[in-house]
């Protein structure tokens, strides 16, 4: 497959608590039961969506920090894991990894480390996710510069409603400094709960609103234990629960994704 025809996609929000780790994951995950073939970047040093997918870190594990801090001694080839789902893989983070950005400080071309890193190996997948840090720093950045569409999952809270004019803010900024070919491939509502007044209400105001609207999915993910259940698992919800409105969301989620290119609607 063409690089170019590979989809480099960041999942990201400035604001913790959104979702975004679960996105990641599970949508990589209802890609993968599609047929497409999915390689997930762990780039938070949290490293949850390395665990979410039931991968445990070890010491000897070639990983993104290493790709990063070290680049002329690994290759991103030998820091794949293939996971235990068909055409499912991921580049697993590390907890050195918060200490990145006072290590490439001073380092030429710091933004560019991940998009160096990972240049070999895109063009061997439909898809590669990036799991981002829920704030701004460096470790965004070089997301931001790699990628070509940011999804945004946004939390119904009013919280999460106002911090997205700041990430919109970011985005811009990056485009017109570091990546000209950046764009908002979607806004994906999370956390959604129709019984209550507060979740219609912000739903109501993204699909309303000029800034927003044309970029809000038409499926929202809703609240549902079988997420957070398969989270401890270490397994995707599609293959934690097959039935489950969280697994009918994310598919849903990916197919409307299937049809857009990151340009708004």
């Amino acid at each position: 497959m063409p690089a170019n025809k590979t989809r480099l996609m960041a999942v990201a929000n400035e604001k913790g608590g959104v979702g975004k780790t679960a996105m990641v994951v599970n949508l990589g995950a209802a890609m993968a039961t599609m047929g497409k073939k999915v390689l997930i970047v762990d780039m938070d040093p949290q490293h949850n969506a390395t665990s979410g997918l039931g991968v445990d870190i070890h010491e000897d594990m070639v990983n993104v920090y290493d790709l990063i801090s070290e680049p002329e001694d690994h290759r991103s080839s030998d820091a794949i894991v293939e996971t235990s789902w068909k055409n499912l893989h991921l580049l697993p983070s590390h907890p050195d990894l918060s200490g990145a950005e006072v290590e490439l400080v001073d380092k030429e071309g710091r933004e560019n480390r991940l998009k160096n890193a990972v240049a070999e190996i895109t063009g061997k997948y439909d898809f590669v996710i990036v799991d981002t840090p829920p704030s701004l720093s460096l470790l965004t950045i070089n997301v931001f510069a790699m990628a070509k569409e940011v999804l945004v999952p946004c939390q119904t809270h009013p919280y999460a409603y106002r911090a997205l004019e700041a990430l919109f803010d970011t985005i811009e900024a990056v485009k017109e400094d570091i990546n000209p070919d950046l764009t908002v491939a979607g806004i994906v509502p999370t956390f959604f709960d129709c019984r209550t007044r507060v979740g219609r209400d912000i739903l109501d105001r993204l699909q309303s609103d000029d800034r927003y609207s044309g970029y809000v999915f038409q499926t929202p993910i809703r609240v549902n234990t079988a997420i957070a259940a398969s989270s401890d698992a270490g397994k995707p919800v599609v293959f934690y629960s097959k039935s489950c409105n969280g697994t009918r969301d994310y598919v849903a989620v990916a197919e409307e994704l299937f049809k857009r290119n990151g340009k708004r609607k």
